[in-house]
C-alpha cells in the first residue's frame, strides 16, 4: 500500500529542507555554453510578455484591448484556418482503423489509410517505422517531387521523412560542422533569416556567415553579395554550407531562375555545400511570380551540375495549404552525397528512432493528395484554393495598408505567409530604447504589444542592415480580423512617431 509518512519523518524532512539546500550541479555557469548562446526569436521575450499580459485580461485586469493577437509565428491552425478534410480523413483511419469499415469516409481516403498501414509494424501507426521513414511514403514523395519538377528523377532512397522541416536542417548542419579555428565550418545564411539558423549555428558552435538580402530590390538574391560575404568568411573560417530559404522567410520574396541559377553556379564553383529550405513552396501569391526548385534547375543546368553538386532540400506538413504543425511532418531530399556519408546520415537520425508515424501519414497526403477522377478531389481543391486565394488576399491587403502609413515601407509579399515591413523609429525613442537595454525595434514591438495587444517579432530577431528596423507580422488571421489589427498599428505607430518626435 502506500507509504504512510509519520509525523516524526514529516518533521525531520522538514528540518533537512530548512539547512541551507546543496548547491546545483546544473547552472548558468555550468551548463553548456552553446546552449546557452541560442536564442530563438520567434519565441522569444516578445511572446513571454504576450502570456503574460494574457494571464492578466484572464483576471480581469484592465487593458486597452479585450485580446493578445499572436501574429508572432506561422500557425496557420490557431489562426482559425480549418484542415483540410481529406487529410484529416486519412490520419485518422490510419490512427483508429476500425473506421475502414464506416460508410461515412471516402473510398479514396480509406484506399491510402490502407497502403499507410500496410506500410507500418503491425499494421499500427504505434509502431516504430524505419530510421528513414516508412518505405511507400518515401516513393510517393519522390513521385511527387518528380511531378512538381516537370519529370527530373527522384529516388525514394534519398528521401528521409523529418520532424518537421527544422529537424532535417538541423540534422545535415550537424553532419557538416567540423574542424577547429579558421577552419571550423562557416554557415552561410541571408540576412534576414528564420532564426533556426542561427539558433542550429550556435548550438553547434559553428560559425555564422551573414550575407544581406536587398531589401530596395524586394529582398533579392544577389550573387556579388554571396561573394563579398564568402571572401570575408574565409579569412576567419571555412565556409562550406550556403543556406537559401525559398519563398523567404520573413522577407517573403520568391526567387525567378535566373538568380537560382547563379546561385548554383556560384555553389558548384566555390564548393559549396547548398540547402534549400523550400517550405513555403504552395505559397507564392504574386503575379508573374512562380516557386522553382532548386532540384530542378539543377537538372536543367546539365550533368557537370548535376552530377556534382551536393543539395538537401526540405519540405513540411505544416506550411503550404495545410498548415499542420502539430503533425511535425516533413521531409528532405539529399542529392550527390557521398556514398558512405549516407550511411553515417541514416545512423545519426536512428539514434532518434524515427519522426512521428502520423507526422509520416499526413506528409503522404500532402504528396498524394486526390486526384481529378476521384471522389474527394472536387472538396479538396475548393478547400486548398480557398486557403491559397485567401492568402492572397491577405498578402495584398497587408503591403497595401502599411504603404499607406508614414514611417512604414512594406516590399510586396511574393510569397510565404508574413509581412516585415521597415519601419522608421526616430533618435528620441532609440534613446529610450538604449536607456532600456533593448534593441530599437524590440521596444517598438514591445509598446506595441502593451498599447495593442499585437504580439510580432523585432526584426533584430531575424537580423537587419545596421540601423534599419523592421518587424515580422504573419497573415494568417482572418481577413476582418487582419484588417483590425493592421488598422491598429497604424494608429499605434502615427501616435509612437509623434510620442517621440
Amino acid at each position: 500500500g502506500m507509504v504512510r509518512w509519520s509525523s516524526a519523518a514529516k518533521a525531520s524532512a522538514v528540518k533537512i529542507n530548512e539547512k541551507a539546500s546543496r548547491e546545483k550541479i546544473l547552472t548558468l555557469e555550468s551548463m553548456n555554453p552553446q546552449v546557452k548562446a541560442v536564442e530563438y526569436a520567434v519565441r522569444g521575450p516578445i511572446v513571454l510578455k504576450a502570456g503574460e499580459i494574457e494571464k492578466e485580461l484572464r483576471k480581469g485586469i484592465k487593458k486597452p484591448f479585450t485580446e493578445v493577437i499572436k501574429a508572432n509565428i506561422g500557425d496557420a491552425h490557431a489562426m482559425g484556418q480549418r484542415p483540410i478534410t481529406f487529410l484529416r480523413q486519412v490520419v485518422a483511419l490510419c490512427t483508429y482503423p476500425n473506421l475502414l469499415d464506416s460508410p461515412s469516409f471516402p473510398e479514396d481516403a480509406k484506399k491510402r489509410a490502407r497502403r499507410i498501414l500496410q506500410g507500418c509494424g503491425g499494421n499500427s501507426l504505434g509502431s516504430y517505422s524505419a530510421s528513414q521513414g516508412i518505405n511507400c511514403i518515401r516513393e510517393d514523395v519522390a513521385s511527387y517531387i518528380e511531378r512538381r519538377d516537370g519529370g527530373v528523377p527522384a529516388d525514394p532512397d534519398n528521401i528521409y521523412l523529418t520532424t518537421g522541416a527544422s529537424d532535417g536542417i538541423a540534422t545535415i548542419l550537424k553532419i557538416l560542422v567540423s574542424g577547429g579555428g579558421k577552419s571550423r565550418t562557416g554557415v552561410m545564411i541571408p540576412i534576414p533569416q528564420y532564426p533556426l539558423y542561427s539558433a542550429a549555428i550556435s548550438e553547434l558552435d559553428a560559425i555564422q556567415v551573414n550575407y544581406y538580402l536587398d531589401e530596395e530590390n524586394c529582398w533579392a538574391l544577389d550573387v556579388n553579395e554571396l561573394r563579398r560575404s564568402l571572401n570575408e568568411a574565409k579569412a576567419y573560417c571555412n565556409p562550406k554550407v550556403l543556406c537559401i530559404i525559398n519563398p523567404g522567410n520573413p522577407t517573403g520574396q520568391v526567387q525567378n531562375r535566373k538568380c537560382i541559377e547563379d546561385v548554383i553556379h556560384f555553389a558548384w564553383e566555390e564548393k559549396l555545400f547548398l540547402l534549400a529550405d523550400e517550405v513555403y513552396q504552395d505559397n507564392v501569391y504574386s503575379e508573374g511570380c512562380q516557386f522553382h526548385s532548386f532540384k530542378k534547375i539543377l537538372y536543367e543546368m546539365g550533368p557537370e551540375y548535376y552530377n556534382n553538386v551536393e543539395l538537401a532540400s526540405f519540405h513540411s506538413t505544416s506550411k503550404g495549404y495545410m498548415g499542420e504543425c502539430g503533425y511535425r511532418g516533413g521531409y528532405m531530399e539529399v542529392i550527390n552525397l557521398h556514398p558512405e556519408i549516407k550511411g553515417q546520415l541514416v545512423k545519426l537520425l536512428s539514434v532518434r528512432l524515427c519522426p512521428p508515424v502520423s507526422g509520416q501519414a499526413a506528409m503522404d497526403i500532402v504528396v498524394n493528395p486526390p486526384i481529378p477522377g476521384e471522389e474527394s478531389y472536387s472538396q479538396f481543391i475548393k478547400e486548398k484554393e480557398s486557403v491559397l486565394n485567401n492568402l492572397a488576399k491577405k498578402a495584398k491587403l497587408t503591403e497595401d495598408m502599411f504603404n499607406k502609413v508614414p514611417g512604414i515601407h512594406c516590399n510586396p509579399l511574393q510569397g510565404a505567409m508574413y509581412a516585415f515591413p521597415r519601419i522608421f523609429i526616430p533618435s528620441k525613442a532609440i534613446e529610450e530604447a538604449k536607456a532600456h537595454k533593448m534593441a530599437p525595434d524590440m521596444f517598438y514591438c514591445m509598446k506595441l504589444l502593451e498599447e495593442t495587444g499585437i504580439c510580432v517579432v523585432p526584426g533584430s530577431g531575424f537580423g537587419q542592415r545596421e540601423g534599419s528596423y523592421h518587424f515580422r507580422m504573419t497573415i494568417l488571421p482572418p481577413v476582418e480580423k487582419l484588417k483590425i489589427l493592421l488598422e491598429k498599428v497604424k494608429d499605434f505607430h502615427i501616435k509612437f512617431l509623434e510620442k517621440y518626435a
